[in-house]
Protein backbone atom coordinates (compact mmCIF):
# COMPACT_ATOMS: atom_id res chain seq x y z
CA UNK A 1 0.00 0.00 0.00
CA UNK A 2 1.54 3.28 -1.18
CA UNK A 3 1.09 6.70 0.37
CA UNK A 4 1.54 10.17 -1.05
CA UNK A 5 2.10 13.52 0.63
CA UNK A 6 -0.52 16.24 0.82
CA UNK A 7 0.91 19.75 0.54
CA UNK A 8 -0.52 23.00 1.81
CA UNK A 9 -0.84 26.23 -0.10
CA UNK A 10 2.56 27.29 1.22
CA UNK A 11 4.25 24.15 -0.14
CA UNK A 12 4.74 22.50 3.25
CA UNK A 13 3.89 18.85 3.80
CA UNK A 14 0.77 18.40 5.94
CA UNK A 15 -0.02 14.69 5.94
CA UNK A 16 0.00 11.50 3.89
CA UNK A 17 -2.91 9.67 2.27
CA UNK A 18 -3.32 6.40 0.47
CA UNK A 19 -2.81 6.37 -3.28
CA UNK A 20 -5.97 5.34 -5.20
CA UNK A 21 -5.68 2.19 -7.28
CA UNK A 22 -6.46 4.07 -10.47
CA UNK A 23 -2.96 5.55 -10.52
CA UNK A 24 -1.46 2.08 -10.91
CA UNK A 25 -3.35 1.35 -14.14
CA UNK A 26 -1.49 0.73 -17.38
CA UNK A 27 -1.10 3.71 -19.70
CA UNK A 28 -2.88 2.91 -22.99
CA UNK A 29 -1.81 5.45 -25.60
CA UNK A 30 -4.14 3.94 -28.19
CA UNK A 31 -7.22 4.37 -26.01
CA UNK A 32 -6.24 7.89 -25.02
CA UNK A 33 -5.82 8.92 -28.66
CA UNK A 34 -9.19 7.45 -29.58
CA UNK A 35 -10.90 9.26 -26.71
CA UNK A 36 -9.33 12.60 -27.63
CA UNK A 37 -10.38 12.24 -31.29
CA UNK A 38 -13.89 11.29 -30.23
CA UNK A 39 -14.14 14.38 -28.00
CA UNK A 40 -12.90 16.69 -30.75
CA UNK A 41 -15.35 15.25 -33.28
CA UNK A 42 -18.26 16.32 -31.06
CA UNK A 43 -17.43 19.92 -31.88
CA UNK A 44 -17.68 19.42 -35.64
CA UNK A 45 -20.70 20.83 -37.42
CA UNK A 46 -22.30 18.81 -40.24
CA UNK A 47 -22.11 20.77 -43.47
CA UNK A 48 -25.00 21.00 -45.88
CA UNK A 49 -25.53 23.46 -48.70
CA UNK A 50 -28.71 24.93 -50.08
CA UNK A 51 -30.29 22.56 -52.58
CA UNK A 52 -31.00 25.29 -55.16
CA UNK A 53 -27.60 26.99 -54.79
CA UNK A 54 -26.43 28.10 -58.24
CA UNK A 55 -29.74 27.10 -59.86
CA UNK A 56 -31.83 30.19 -59.18
CA UNK A 57 -31.17 32.04 -62.40
CA UNK A 58 -33.11 33.14 -65.46
CA UNK A 59 -30.56 31.60 -67.82
CA UNK A 60 -32.06 29.20 -70.34
CA UNK A 61 -31.38 27.63 -73.68
CA UNK A 62 -32.72 29.83 -76.42
CA UNK A 63 -32.74 30.08 -80.21
CA UNK A 64 -32.35 27.48 -82.92
CA UNK A 65 -29.41 25.14 -83.25
CA UNK A 66 -28.23 26.92 -86.38
CA UNK A 67 -28.51 30.36 -84.83
CA UNK A 68 -25.24 32.26 -84.44
CA UNK A 69 -26.03 33.73 -81.01
CA UNK A 70 -26.65 30.34 -79.40
CA UNK A 71 -23.06 29.30 -79.95
CA UNK A 72 -23.31 26.73 -82.67
CA UNK A 73 -20.97 23.73 -82.38
CA UNK A 74 -19.86 24.82 -78.89
CA UNK A 75 -21.27 21.82 -77.13
CA UNK A 76 -23.97 21.27 -74.55
CA UNK A 77 -21.68 22.20 -71.65
CA UNK A 78 -21.88 25.93 -72.37
CA UNK A 79 -25.69 26.03 -72.17
CA UNK A 80 -27.87 27.43 -70.78
CA UNK A 81 -26.59 30.99 -70.92
CA UNK A 82 -27.70 34.22 -69.38
CA UNK A 83 -29.44 36.06 -72.20
CA UNK A 84 -27.86 39.38 -73.12
CA UNK A 85 -29.08 42.00 -75.54
CA UNK A 86 -27.61 42.91 -78.91
CA UNK A 87 -26.85 39.34 -79.94
CA UNK A 88 -24.03 39.08 -77.38
CA UNK A 89 -23.10 35.74 -75.90
CA UNK A 90 -24.10 35.53 -72.22
CA UNK A 91 -22.54 33.93 -69.16
CA UNK A 92 -22.81 30.19 -68.63
CA UNK A 93 -25.13 29.22 -65.77
CA UNK A 94 -26.39 26.18 -63.88
CA UNK A 95 -23.39 23.94 -64.49
CA UNK A 96 -20.52 23.22 -62.03
CA UNK A 97 -17.78 24.58 -64.31
CA UNK A 98 -19.49 27.96 -64.71
CA UNK A 99 -18.67 31.13 -62.79
CA UNK A 100 -21.07 31.35 -59.82
CA UNK A 101 -22.53 28.04 -60.86
CA UNK A 102 -23.58 25.25 -58.55
CA UNK A 103 -21.04 23.13 -56.72
CA UNK A 104 -20.10 19.87 -58.41
CA UNK A 105 -20.12 17.64 -55.35
CA UNK A 106 -21.63 19.49 -52.37
CA UNK A 107 -21.32 18.27 -48.79
CA UNK A 108 -24.03 15.97 -47.53
CA UNK A 109 -25.78 16.55 -44.24
CA UNK A 110 -26.06 12.77 -43.84
CA UNK A 111 -22.27 12.39 -43.66
CA UNK A 112 -21.11 11.02 -40.31
CA UNK A 113 -18.57 13.37 -38.76
CA UNK A 114 -18.69 12.15 -35.14
CA UNK A 115 -16.15 9.53 -34.09
CA UNK A 116 -17.99 6.98 -31.95
CA UNK A 117 -16.46 5.32 -28.89
CA UNK A 118 -18.03 3.04 -26.32
CA UNK A 119 -18.66 4.50 -22.88
CA UNK A 120 -16.81 1.63 -21.23
CA UNK A 121 -13.83 2.18 -23.50
CA UNK A 122 -13.99 5.93 -22.91
CA UNK A 123 -13.92 5.50 -19.13
CA UNK A 124 -10.93 3.18 -19.50
CA UNK A 125 -9.15 5.86 -21.53
CA UNK A 126 -9.83 8.48 -18.84
CA UNK A 127 -8.49 6.13 -16.17
CA UNK A 128 -5.40 5.50 -18.28
CA UNK A 129 -4.83 9.24 -18.73
CA UNK A 130 -5.21 9.76 -14.97
CA UNK A 131 -2.61 7.06 -14.31
CA UNK A 132 -0.22 8.79 -16.74
CA UNK A 133 -0.18 11.89 -14.53
CA UNK A 134 1.69 9.90 -11.87
CA UNK A 135 4.36 8.35 -14.13
CA UNK A 136 7.76 10.06 -13.62
CA UNK A 137 8.98 8.95 -17.06
CA UNK A 138 6.18 10.95 -18.73
CA UNK A 139 6.63 14.15 -16.70
CA UNK A 140 9.33 16.47 -18.02
CA UNK A 141 9.73 18.60 -14.89
CA UNK A 142 12.51 17.19 -12.72
CA UNK A 143 11.67 18.98 -9.46
CA UNK A 144 8.38 17.13 -8.97
CA UNK A 145 9.17 13.60 -10.17
CA UNK A 146 9.42 12.32 -6.58
CA UNK A 147 6.14 14.01 -5.58
CA UNK A 148 3.78 12.41 -8.10
CA UNK A 149 0.86 12.54 -8.05
CA UNK A 150 0.77 16.12 -6.75
CA UNK A 151 -1.92 16.50 -4.08
CA UNK A 152 -2.76 19.77 -2.35
CA UNK A 153 -5.15 20.59 0.48
CA UNK A 154 -8.78 21.44 -0.18
CA UNK A 155 -8.03 25.11 0.52
CA UNK A 156 -7.02 25.44 -3.14
CA UNK A 157 -10.68 25.10 -4.16
CA UNK A 158 -11.57 28.44 -2.55
CA UNK A 159 -8.88 30.57 -4.17
CA UNK A 160 -10.44 33.50 -5.99
CA UNK A 161 -7.48 35.51 -7.32
CA UNK A 162 -5.06 34.66 -10.11
CA UNK A 163 -2.12 35.96 -8.08
CA UNK A 164 -2.92 33.46 -5.33
CA UNK A 165 -2.84 30.57 -7.79
CA UNK A 166 0.53 31.75 -9.14
CA UNK A 167 1.92 31.88 -5.58
CA UNK A 168 0.79 28.30 -5.01
CA UNK A 169 2.64 27.20 -8.15
CA UNK A 170 5.79 28.91 -6.92
CA UNK A 171 5.54 27.20 -3.53
CA UNK A 172 5.13 23.83 -5.25
CA UNK A 173 8.08 24.59 -7.58
CA UNK A 174 5.82 24.55 -10.63
CA UNK A 175 6.62 28.09 -11.75
CA UNK A 176 8.94 26.81 -14.49
CA UNK A 177 6.05 24.84 -15.97
CA UNK A 178 3.89 27.97 -15.94
CA UNK A 179 6.58 29.87 -17.84
CA UNK A 180 6.72 27.02 -20.35
CA UNK A 181 2.99 27.45 -20.99
CA UNK A 182 3.46 31.12 -21.87
CA UNK A 183 5.49 30.21 -24.95
CA UNK A 184 3.29 31.17 -27.85
CA UNK A 185 3.46 30.24 -31.49
CA UNK A 186 1.82 32.05 -34.36
CA UNK A 187 -0.53 30.22 -36.63
CA UNK A 188 0.94 29.68 -40.08
CA UNK A 189 -0.78 30.16 -43.40
CA UNK A 190 -2.64 33.40 -42.63
CA UNK A 191 -1.82 37.09 -42.66
CA UNK A 192 0.47 38.33 -39.91
CA UNK A 193 -2.11 40.81 -38.64
CA UNK A 194 -4.65 38.06 -38.04
CA UNK A 195 -2.40 35.26 -36.80
CA UNK A 196 -3.71 33.39 -33.77
CA UNK A 197 -1.63 32.95 -30.64
CA UNK A 198 -1.40 29.35 -29.48
CA UNK A 199 -0.23 28.73 -25.91
CA UNK A 200 1.18 25.39 -24.82
CA UNK A 201 -0.71 23.41 -22.20
CA UNK A 202 1.22 23.28 -18.93
CA UNK A 203 -0.71 22.53 -15.70
CA UNK A 204 -4.14 21.08 -14.98
CA UNK A 205 -5.90 21.68 -11.65
CA UNK A 206 -8.57 19.14 -10.70
CA UNK A 207 -10.90 19.86 -7.76
CA UNK A 208 -14.07 18.31 -6.44
CA UNK A 209 -16.05 21.52 -5.80
CA UNK A 210 -15.49 24.81 -7.57
CA UNK A 211 -15.47 27.64 -5.04
CA UNK A 212 -13.66 30.11 -7.27
CA UNK A 213 -10.53 28.26 -8.40
CA UNK A 214 -11.66 27.73 -12.00
CA UNK A 215 -12.32 31.43 -12.48
CA UNK A 216 -9.03 32.34 -10.79
CA UNK A 217 -6.88 29.96 -12.86
CA UNK A 218 -8.39 30.47 -16.29
CA UNK A 219 -6.42 33.66 -16.98
CA UNK A 220 -3.02 31.95 -16.67
CA UNK A 221 -1.71 30.94 -20.12
CA UNK A 222 -1.48 27.16 -20.47
CA UNK A 223 -3.27 26.42 -17.17
CA UNK A 224 -6.67 24.69 -17.03
CA UNK A 225 -8.93 23.91 -14.08
CA UNK A 226 -11.92 21.60 -13.88
CA UNK A 227 -13.95 19.49 -11.48
CA UNK A 228 -13.79 15.71 -11.26
CA UNK A 229 -17.20 15.39 -12.89
CA UNK A 230 -16.17 17.43 -15.95
CA UNK A 231 -12.75 15.89 -16.52
CA UNK A 232 -11.96 14.80 -20.07
CA UNK A 233 -9.26 13.05 -22.07
CA UNK A 234 -8.33 16.27 -23.87
CA UNK A 235 -7.63 18.01 -20.54
CA UNK A 236 -5.57 15.14 -19.16
CA UNK A 237 -3.73 14.43 -22.41
CA UNK A 238 -3.73 17.46 -24.75
CA UNK A 239 -3.43 16.33 -28.35
CA UNK A 240 -3.49 12.69 -27.24
CA UNK A 241 -0.12 12.97 -25.46
CA UNK A 242 -0.42 11.61 -21.87
CA UNK A 243 1.61 12.87 -18.95
CA UNK A 244 0.34 16.37 -18.25
CA UNK A 245 1.35 17.97 -14.95
CA UNK A 246 -1.78 17.70 -12.81
CA UNK A 247 -2.47 19.16 -9.38
CA UNK A 248 -5.21 17.33 -7.46
CA UNK A 249 -7.08 18.56 -4.44
CA UNK A 250 -7.38 16.10 -1.57
CA UNK A 251 -11.12 15.73 -2.08
CA UNK A 252 -10.74 15.26 -5.84
CA UNK A 253 -8.14 12.52 -5.61
CA UNK A 254 -10.22 10.56 -3.13
CA UNK A 255 -13.31 10.73 -5.34
CA UNK A 256 -11.65 10.26 -8.73
CA UNK A 257 -12.84 6.68 -9.18
CA UNK A 258 -16.44 7.62 -8.40
CA UNK A 259 -16.25 10.65 -10.69
CA UNK A 260 -14.98 8.64 -13.66
CA UNK A 261 -17.74 6.07 -13.24
CA UNK A 262 -20.34 8.80 -13.91
CA UNK A 263 -18.62 10.21 -16.99
CA UNK A 264 -20.25 9.59 -20.35
CA UNK A 265 -19.14 10.87 -23.75
CA UNK A 266 -22.55 10.58 -25.35
CA UNK A 267 -24.59 13.80 -25.30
Amino acid sequence: MDYIDVFGLDGSQQKSIEVPKIFSDKVRNDLISRAVLAEKSLGLQPQGHYVLAGMQTTARYYGAMNSWRTGRHMGIAIRPREKLGGGVQGKVKRIPSAVKGKRAHPHLIEKKVVEQINNKEYKKAIASAVAATSKPELIRLRDIKNKLPIVISNDVESLKKTSQVIDVFKNLKLDSAVKHGKIKTLRKGVRRASKLKIYKKSILIVVKNDSGIIRAARNIPGVDACTVGSISAELLAPGGMPGRITVWSEAAISGIAEGISKISIRK
